[in-house]
């Protein structure tokens, strides 16, 4: 939750951060993608097996993204350490603020159509605050875990995957049930998706301030100088 403002411009998302931003989106559509395939595999091409190798490309693309987003997901904490306030939201929420839990009825009132006027936030306003946490920040670390708790199977004991994240399958119960928990995830984070595409670009239209255009500049202006 962020203090309002009355007017002007305000340097809110820093290079780094809008940085992580895209290759994250790029990351996670791959990742879709991919995870989604290696699921659910597309049916047997013609002619000898050994001149192809399509379910191999899809799944290097998967473990690369998978390493791109790890890596970004590591950056990015170290990011929230160094750098502003803003760049911190992602891993606090101010759960002991009763203003935050009243602002946070607002926004669902004003989603729902049943708000007239919206607020004016610098960072995310309390709902968006929210989701970003629960699904990016939880719900990420947890598809890190399980996928790669499910790589570390095929890299064998003794590889640093399984010495770091081979003690989850037998936590969870079985390889399949940490594989039955990723492909979930996947799910929750592609409605995650694109309802946040759909309200970045409501809230560029319809919000008091921009939005889509902050992620690529860093910077936020309003529409509007009341407070």
């Amino acid at each position: 939750m962020q203090r309002e403002i009355n007017s002007g411009a305000v340097y809110v998302y820093e290079a780094p951060v809008r940085i992580w931003h895209w290759v994250n989106a790029l990351s996670i559509t791959l990742l879709a993608i991919t995870g989604y395939l290696v699921a659910s595999p597309l049916p047997s091409m013609s002619g000898e097996a050994s001149d192809h190798f399509l379910m191999g490309y899809i799944r290097f693309v998967h473990f690369a993204a998978a390493y791109i987003f790890a890596v970004g997901f590591l950056g990015r904490i170290y990011w929230a350490l160094v750098g502003n306030e803003h760049a911190r939201q992602l891993f606090k929420l101010p759960v002991h603020r009763l203003k935050f839990w009243r602002e946070l009825l607002h926004e669902v009132r004003w989603y729902a159509f049943l708000e007239k006027e919206p607020k004016k936030y610098v960072g995310h306003n309390p709902l968006a605050h929210l989701f970003m946490v629960v699904i990016i920040t939880v719900g990420g670390f947890c598809m890190l875990l399980t996928g790669f708790a499910l790589y570390a199977e095929q890299v064998g004991q003794g590889s640093w995957q399984d010495t770091l994240f081979g003690w989850l399958i037998p936590l969870v119960g079985q390889s399949q049930d940490v594989r039955l928990w990723h492909h979930w995830g996947m799910w929750v984070i592609v409605v995650f998706v694109m309802l946040h595409v759909y309200v970045a670009i409501r809230e560029d239209i319809v919000s008091r301030q921009s939005i889509i255009s902050t992620m690529v500049s860093g910077w936020r202006t309003f529409k509007d100088d009341r407070p």
